[in-house]
């Protein structure tokens, strides 16, 4: 078999049930369907990440390379499924980590998920399974309760100024 038959062969084998080959442009119609989202989440997402410019035509039709359809995909795995926010995923794409050939987006760090009451304060009552460590006590608690109430009081004083 030579190469422009093998290729024509793995084009073939690539064409979609839609009739289009996996190389083809997308419509933004295509695209929502196939990745289940509103097309104007996709185009709100087109003014958060300057790396997706789909070609525009006449009358602004857009139309989507197979490159920003996976690009597309891995923003929607890690603002739906890894708990990233637009701003992490900026970052992430700002810092090489989501690439268009790359099959899976890296799991989201500790450190670019916003703490959880539990993480700043300590468990109330029992600590969850997955907690490790001994308990802070009822005196840090409420000093930390304190500490807490004091920066609000601040930022109340602050606000208060403002208006």
């Amino acid at each position: 078999m030579t190469e422009a038959e093998a290729f024509r062969a793995g084009e073939t084998a690539a064409v979609r049930s839609n009739g289009k080959s996996a190389a083809a442009f997308r419509t933004i119609g295509e695209v929502a369907e196939t990745l289940d989202l509103p097309a104007h989440v996709l185009r709100f997402w087109e003014s958060k990440f300057p790396q997706l410019r789909p070609l525009k035509r006449g009358g602004g039709r857009r139309y989507y390379r197979p490159q920003e359809i996976d690009l597309l995909r891995q923003i929607r795995q890690c603002l739906y499924h890894q708990g990233y926010t637009i701003r992490g995923v900026q970052k992430l794409l700002r810092d090489g980590a989501l690439l268009a050939d790359a099959p899976q987006p890296p799991p989201a760090r500790e450190a670019e998920k916003p703490p959880s009451v539990v993480q700043v304060l300590g468990p109330a009552t029992d600590p969850p399974a997955t907690a490790t460590g001994p308990l802070p006590s009822g005196q840090t608690l409420r000093e930390t309760l304190e500490e807490v109430r004091r920066e609000l009081l601040d930022i109340r004083m602050l606000l208060n100024k403002l208006i």
